[in-house]
């Protein structure tokens, strides 16, 4: 069985550790494929890609992006273009598949941060388009903001959704890379697209800790809710003139 850990994010973004450091302890961690997922950035994953190519890594990188959507955060995976930021979400969805990638929720109904919610999954069963539903959903995210609905969100999947299952460490620092990951049958990035397709994947790892929680939480924060904000609005505003 394969393992990778399908959302990471990089000091390009608003994590705390270079993509050098993030592959060190991918392949520390044995894992076979791994997702940097950058807000709204797809750049640092095209940079991760490519210095593991140089050096050979074990590790296969999947190009992605954490893209916020009017309804909440959302993963494009195997795409290589940007999403427009504050999209509808059935909008991001048919873009993501439309470039041929998958679309993964993360952290999903939590209120402890910026997630899609139960009302928005339901309503795009109710379209029944295959073309804007997801394809999977993470069902174990070691955060407290992952945690706080994990136990409904396991239930909707299981009796409404039925995506595929997946788990991601959504690490910001590169010590907690691979605490959660995504078990599916094989090694390889392709593996592991017809895991999720076939719903066959299962979510693993663990809890993060107190201290694993603090560790330069107020840093990120800044980064995240100060910093990454306006770096991405002068990016837009570059891109109109």
């Amino acid at each position: 069985m394969g393992r990778a850990d399908l959302q990471l994010h990089s000091d390009l973004g608003d994590g705390l550790s270079s993509i050098e450091q993030i592959l060190d302890s991918a392949e520390r961690m044995s894992l076979d494929v791994i997702a940097l997922t950058d807000h709204d950035d797809i750049r640092g994953a095209f940079a991760l890609r490519d210095l593991a190519a140089r050096r050979g890594s074990p590790v296969e990188i999947v190009t992605g992006i954490e893209i916020t959507t009017r309804s909440g955060h959302l993963l494009g995976l195997w795409i290589e273009d940007e999403i427009p930021i504050f999209c509808p979400l059935p909008e991001a969805l048919r873009r993501i598949h439309a470039a041929g990638g998958l679309a993964i929720v993360p952290h999903p109904l939590s209120f402890l941060t910026f997630s899609v919610g139960e009302r928005a999954l339901r309503a795009l069963l109710a379209h029944a388009d295959p073309k804007r539903m997801v394809d999977g959903i993470e069902t174990r995210n070691p955060s407290w903001a992952g945690r706080v609905r994990a136990s409904r969100t396991l239930w909707l999947n299981t009796n409404v959704l039925k995506a595929a299952e997946t788990g991601s460490s959504d690490a910001h620092h590169a010590s907690l890379v691979g605490t959660c990951w995504t078990e599916f049958p094989g090694r390889t990035g392709a593996d592991l697209r017809q895991a999720i397709a076939d719903r066959s994947t299962t979510a693993k790892g663990r809890e993060w800790s107190v201290r694993e929680h603090l560790d330069r939480a107020a840093l990120q924060q800044w980064r995240s809710m100060v910093r990454d904000p306006i770096k991405q609005a002068r990016r837009r505003m570059s891109r109109r003139s």
